[in-house]
């Protein structure tokens, strides 16, 4: 009987030193395995190697929606067309957008600030190829212009985003001769396309041909042919020499590209804002 209680108090103190000492002595040999040794372990991330890109309609439409809703220093044309359009009965904004300086700088997939010029240049080129432009007007040169590097981004998803450099005629020079002269344009930060511009020409409203300018524009940018745009508001723009059209944005949004001229200042432009 003695005996027996020997055994079940040699048994008890066993388990009792083993649930103490037991997980202590586990840890510093599993410890030992791993210390002052390198281990490499493949984990494989959600959404490893998926980069979400925008077709050109969706990045045509984010900039658009920024360009809407921004008030921004500008031409003094432009800028007067900008806010006097602001209550236009064009379709309303879902979402929040922000057009935002830059400040870091173009990244290794971006046109930099020394390259911005030459490629403005190549691409007012094609757009005389293309008789959208006028062969008179003149290339940029980064005494007379500011460029400036900004995002467009659509706040609640920024995945949705877009860099473009707003490339504007410096004011700094007074009475400066604005004749076949580009004042504002915004070009894709990566392709160096030119989504909107201002441009003072020799021609009239008269010789230009919108709806043959616009189909050659969305081929340039690689977008989806434009529908006209119907509206019996004949005050969306403050002059009388104007045409717009209406192309698929992001779902079931659309923006709205216009093409028109003031006369007097003989400016035509081609806009995808309000």
């Amino acid at each position: 009987m003695r005996q027996g209680k020997l055994y079940f108090f040699l048994f008890t103190a066993a388990v009792i030193g083993t649930s103490v000492w037991g997980p202590e002595a586990l840890a510093g040999y599993k410890d030992r395995a791993i210390l002052n040794e390198t281990h490499l372990e493949e984990i494989e991330a959600a959404g490893e190697g998926f980069r979400y890109t925008l077709n050109s309609n969706e990045k045509l439409y984010v900039l658009s929606q920024c360009l809407s809703s921004q008030s921004l220093p500008e031409s003094d044309q432009s800028a007067w067309t900008r806010n006097a359009s602001a209550n236009m009965d064009y379709q309303e904004i879902t979402g929040t957008y922000a057009f935002v300086v830059n400040h870091k700088g173009p990244s290794g997939e971006e046109i930099t600030d020394e390259e911005i010029y030459e490629t403005c240049n190549r691409q007012l080129e094609a757009l005389k190829g293309l008789g959208i432009l006028p062969e008179s007007v003149k290339e940029v040169e980064k005494a007379s212009y500011n460029a400036v590097l900004y995002s467009a981004i659509d706040v609640l998803e920024p995945r949705n985003n877009v860099a473009v450099w707003k490339l504007s005629l410096s004011n700094s020079q007074k009475n400066a001769n604005k004749e076949n002269r580009l004042i504002d344009a915004y070009i894709d930060a990566e392709t160096g396309k030119i989504y909107e511009f201002y441009v003072r020409t020799p021609l009239v409203w008269e010789k230009i041909a919108p709806d043959e300018m616009m189909e050659k524009w969305s081929s340039y940018m690689g977008i989806s042919a434009p529908e006209a745009f119907e509206s019996e508001n004949p005050l969306l723009e403050t002059t009388p020499c104007y045409k717009k059209y209406v192309f698929q944005g992001s779902g079931n949004s659309s923006t709205v590209a216009t093409i028109g001229f003031y006369e007097g200042i003989n400016e035509l432009f081609l806009k995808i804002s309000k």
